[in-house]
This record gives structure tokens, sequence and C-alpha cells, in this order.
């Protein structure tokens, strides 16, 4: 059944095209008109067509200046993913020193890295007309935050925000980077999907509480990600446990190991676990994250460890491409090598 046929089919009537005929759906009449097209009218519409499905999705194109790119997503709001995304950040560059890190953030209609990171003002502009980041605590960052009052909503309609978010992936100058970690907005719809179209990811990270109404949107946005070819490194348990400062007992407010069951289910790796801890919103609420303010605390030690478990896929991942470049390389070779010796092309694609 063709395409447009499914689309016409409704509690089991199929509606076709026909001159001038009524066919009754669910007490209603709906009447379908066919047009017929003169031959030239015909060959038009087939080449207009071929024009459109040549087009494909967008070609991907590299950051300047960005080796790898990380995004951090949610299904769900207010799981902590920017708060994962910042800290993260700053644990990838305090595992290595000798890494470059910036964070993108993305969150058209909801900013947080200005809060978070401590940081005001507009961004200047370098000769080749490109904003450059704001910088704070050794991390470049980049948001829409930085372009307009901290109180005025953003009150736009889809194109608006493709224009802006294309303008945030394309007219940055961040120098030399390491590591881009991205701070998606909640949910699977346009931005997520222009992101991972147009800008070759290296891995996603997905956040999620251990409750069930969250796991079932992280579900969905770990399966966007692979939809659209964007390894997924793993789960982050957030918000995993909370421990009474005084009597020590502790109390799984939001479930327990629920991200655990839904890596299981999807195949992946959980991360690691964050608490739901006072002092994580405090730092993340006065601008100085828990991996810069409190290095030594039990809380930024967990964001170091999933930095470092993110660190060892993106390793293994840059290790597979590579071996998967060589692979094609040497078939190139090999057909370059049967075709100068005569080989037929049947023989050896």
């Amino acid at each position: 059944m063709g395409v447009w046929r499914r689309l016409l089919v409704f509690g089991g009537v199929s509606l076709r095209g026909c001159g001038g005929v009524r066919v009754p759906l669910g007490g209603s009449r709906l009447v379908i008109c066919r047009r017929q097209f003169s031959g030239a009218e015909s060959e038009t519409l087939k080449q207009r067509r071929s024009q459109i499905m040549s087009r494909g999705l967008p070609k991907q194109k590299p950051i300047e200046g960005v080796k790898q790119v990380i995004v951090v997503a949610s299904g769900k709001g207010g799981v902590g993913k920017s708060t994962t995304a910042v800290n993260l950040a700053l644990a990838l560059a305090a595992n290595d020193s000798s890494k470059a890190v910036g964070l993108l953030d993305v969150d058209v209609y909801g900013p947080s890295i200005p809060k978070m990171m401590n940081l005001k003002g507009n961004p200047e502009l370098s000769q080749s007309n490109l904003m450059r980041p704001l910088l704070n605590y050794g991390i470049a960052c980049m948001s829409m935050g930085f372009l307009v009052e901290e109180t005025a909503p953003l009150v736009w309609r889809g194109l608006m925000v493709m224009s802006a978010i294309e303008k945030l992936l394309r007219q940055v100058d961040w120098g030399q980077l390491d590591y881009l970690v991205v701070d998606m907005p909640p949910g699977t719809g346009d931005v997520q999907l222009s992101v991972s179209q147009n800008v070759p990811i290296s891995g996603a990270v997905i956040v999620s509480t251990p409750q069930d109404i969250a796991l079932m949107d992280a579900h969905k946005g770990a399966e966007m990600f692979r939809k659209v070819h964007v390894p997924v490194l793993g789960l982050v348990q957030n918000m995993s446990v909370f421990q009474c400062p005084k009597c020590k007992h502790k109390t799984h407010i939001f479930g327990a190991d629920g991200a655990r069951r839904l890596a299981r289910t999807l195949d992946l790796d959980i991360l690691g676990d964050i608490p739901l801890h006072l002092n994580i919103r405090e730092a993340s609420d006065t601008g100085q994250p828990i991996v810069f303010s409190q290095p030594e605390s039990d809380e930024a030690k967990a964001y170091l460890r999933i930095a470092t478990e993110v660190e060892h896929f993106m390793k293994f991942i840059f290790q597979r491409t590579h071996l998967e470049k060589h692979l094609v390389w040497l078939r190139l070779r090999e057909r370059e090598s049967r075709a100068s010796q005569g080989y037929k092309a049947e023989t050896w694609v």
C-alpha cells in the first residue's frame, strides 16, 4: 500500500480518489475529487518530485574548531539536564587540564547556562563578524540568554527558533575545542532534529530521574537519537536518592533504579548516579557549579566519574570510526587494484 493510500485509511474505510464520488465516513459525507493532468503537467510533477526526493536530509557540517560534540538531553524538563551539562563540561576540563571545553545552550525558550555559569553581558564580535563566547571557570559558553533580557520571554514561532539555532551553531568563534557540550531543550522536536541532522554529534547523554513518568520520555529521547544515527553514550540517573543530613537515612523519593531498568531495556550503560542533594541546588543557583566550588565533595566526584565514563566511550567511538574509515580506504584500494587488472565491476562490487 502506498503512502498516500495509507494516509487515506480511516477506521478500515479506504478513501480512493475518484472523480466526484462521495464516500460515507462516520455518518458524514466526504467528496473526493481527482484532477486530470495533461502529459506535460504530469511530467513536470514527476521532475519536481524527483528534485525534492534527491535533496534528502541536510548534509552535516562540522562546527569549525570543534573536535567532538556531546549533547546532553532528556525527554522531559525538570530532571536536572542543564545542571548535568554544566557539571559535565567542568568535569571534562577537570579530568584533563589539557582539554579545551565549551558549553552551548540551545534551549532557546529557557536558557539556564548564564545563571549557572554566573555570566552576563553580550558577546563581542570577532573581525570575521562571529560572536565570541563568554568565559568563566575555564569554559567557553554561548547561550541565547546572552542575547536577550533575563526576564524577557521569547514568543517565537518555529522558523525564528530555527534561525536562532543556526546562528548559535554557525556564527560563534569557538577557537579550538576538544569537547563542546550542548545543553539541549527537553523533548524530541525541531531543535533536536535540527542539531542532530546538521552537526556531526559524537555522542548523546540522556538524563532522567528514576520516576516512571520521566523514564517514559527519556526512552523516547534515546530512540530519537538512534533514529538519526547519533550514538547514545548512556544514561545519567539524576536525583537517585536523598540522604537525610541528620540521621543519614536514605530515601528514594523518585523511585529506585528506574534508569537502570531503562538502560537494560535499551541495552545501554548507566554512566552514573547523582544524588538529590541541597549542595548541588545551592551551587547551581549561586552560579558556582559544585564541580568547581566543591571539587572534593561526593556530589562533585559523581560528576567526575560520569565525565570519565563519557571520555571512555568517546575514545571507543573514535577508534571504531577510525577503523571503519580505514576499512573503506582498503576496499577502495582493492577496487582500484582489481580495476587496473581488468576485472569487471560485477566481480568485486
